[in-house]
């Protein structure tokens, strides 16, 4: 109940976690802005089987306008998916949506914050649920439901990591925002009474206090100034708060460069690492996205044959000459024809481009007589 209205959990490290205050460590905001915002950068189709197994696109389907162009009148396609991924991120119950239909068609989808559209197991122990907005049950079959691993989401189960974040950043803040760590040391050889230690610490601060640099200071009593350095205990420190950035990089299943911690970064195993983060982190949340979806805003009649589809040739492209090599490659082999290339360019078909032939050699040109004793 604390977690359904985003009251916070005390861990281990003293610090209460939820998700206002999680968010606030840099490590898990950046985490979960390039999950959400990668899912919700890719354009997004409704495809239809035919009977002979091919898939074709339904651009005139009510659910591609709603996904594609947005799902109600405030809110824009990529701020809905990027949100409702976001949610399942951040909160145990998932990402939840309401899907208001008019004779049985889908014309409105509204995502509700935390606490206004819930969902509750039913207890049959079956993983099913009950839906409930504003305090109201509404059919299971009008709620979008994008559920986390193991029924809890990344950041409540990377809580204790992310409490310690939170106590490593405050001690970094109190250390230099009210100088628990002091610069250096007075020694004062002679005994001093309270009012000659007042007279000094005045004139050191006069000549060296916040703000000033360069000033002498002139004390009295044999003062000695010892300067502290940086010790052991202060690099363990900074190692302890790199070791929480590859933690929250774990919880949330993200490489540690796409986190901005460059340390183990080469140029050898940044892209290796682009590729991992493409496969292991994000395509399972497109597959996820794509079965809720496809769950809910489809008809009985529908579900079979229909599907939403998210387009990830914008996230496995290459840079444009290793594109290029590619389709030139596929073409010449007559896997691809020159016009399934130019789509994949977003190009436009072009006459005489649905021909499988090799344009490096003369005899597989399109219209050329094919070799003597070769099949027709």
């Amino acid at each position: 109940m604390l977690a359904l209205f985003g009251a916070s959990a005390q861990t281990a490290a003293g610090v209460a976690v939820g998700p206002g205050n999680a968010l606030t460590v840099p490590a898990v905001s950046c985490a979960v802005r390039a999950i959400s915002e990668a899912a919700a950068c890719l354009d997004v189709t409704v495809k239809r089987r035919e009977p002979d197994g091919t898939e074709t696109e339904v651009t005139d389907h009510p659910v591609a306008a709603l996904l594609r162009d947005g799902p109600n009148d405030w809110t824009d396609g990529f701020t809905f998916l990027r949100d409702l991924v976001a949610q399942a991120l951040i909160y145990d119950t998932g990402g939840l949506g309401w899907i208001n239909r008019v004779n049985g068609r889908p014309v409105e989808i509204l995502h509700f914050q935390p606490g206004f559209l819930t969902a509750q197991d039913d207890g049959t122990g079956t993983g099913a649920c009950r839906y409930f907005l504003n305090g109201g049950a509404i059919p299971a079959q009008d709620t979008i439901h994008l559920r986390s691993p193991f029924g809890r989401s990344p950041l409540s189960l990377a809580r204790e990591s992310i409490g310690l974040a939170l106590t490593l950043d405050a001690h970094a803040a109190r250390l230099f925002g009210n100088g628990a760590r002091p610069s250096g040391v007075l020694s004062l050889k002679e005994r001093m009474t309270p009012e000659a230690i007042a007279r000094i610490r005045s004139s050191w601060q006069l000549a060296h206090g916040a703000g000033k640099s360069g000033g002498t200071a002139i004390v009295e009593g044999g003062a000695e100034y010892s300067p502290l350095t940086m010790t052991s205990v202060d690099s363990q420190f900074m190692e302890m708060r790199s070791f929480e950035i590859l933690q929250v990089a774990r919880a949330f299943r993200v490489p540690p460069q796409m986190l901005y911690d460059l340390s183990r970064a080469t140029w050898s195993n940044a892209e290796q690492m682009g590729r991992e983060f493409l496969t292991y982190t994000l395509e399972p949340w497109l597959r996820a996205l794509e079965g809720c979806l496809r769950r809910a805003l489809f008809t009985p009649e529908e579900f079979p044959t229909h599907r939403v589809a998210f387009d990830r040739d914008d996230l496995t492209r290459a840079s444009l000459t290793e594109r290029a090599t590619a389709i030139n490659s596929l073409i010449s082999s007559r896997v691809l024809n020159p016009n399934e290339g130019r789509d994949w360019l977003d190009l436009p078909p072009r006459a005489g481009g649905e021909e499988y032939a090799n344009p490096n050699t003369g005899s597989n040109q399109p219209g050329a007589a094919a070799p003597q004793g070769s099949a027709t």
